[in-house]
């Protein structure tokens, strides 16, 4: 198939397939007319790519789960260099979330500040006190 085919089957353009190609992460392979020419494989290798790409990953991150699809392995994902990435990239979710429940809790903390010292104006405000100073 040419690269406009394979690119509307993929899901992506043209333009990210010279890409993926440049980067080594596609064969570079030419029909005798000069034209790009890929295969069912190749579209497996770019629908594993989109996948990592839709989960996070950068390109250089695919390029153990596609080296493995090429070396012939059913998954791209069963190789140790590519469980090796999903164990790098998991660690890395893992830190993002405890972050975020830090901030998550600070942000909590500062809400509940906001709320008792609003209660607290409008309690004043409501004290017989100020109403004698408005008098």
């Amino acid at each position: 198939m040419r690269i406009g085919e394979l690119a509307e089957r993929a899901g992506t353009t043209t333009r990210a397939l010279r890409y993926y190609e440049q980067l080594g992460l596609l064969p570079a392979r030419r029909a005798g007319n000069g034209y790009r020419a890929y295969d069912e494989g190749d579209l497996r290798l770019l629908r594993e790519i989109r996948m990592l790409q839709d989960f996070g990953f950068g390109l250089e991150e695919t390029r153990p789960f596609v080296e493995c699809l090429r070396a012939g392995h059913p998954e791209g994902d069963s190789c140790p260099a590519s469980l090796e990435v999903y164990r790098r990239k998991l660690g890395e979710l893992d830190e993002c979330i405890a972050r975020l429940q830090e901030v998550r809790a600070q942000m909590a903390g500062q809400f509940d500040r906001a709320v008792r010292a609003r209660d607290e104006l409008a309690a004043v405000r409501e004290s017989p006190l100020c109403e004698l100073v408005k008098e």
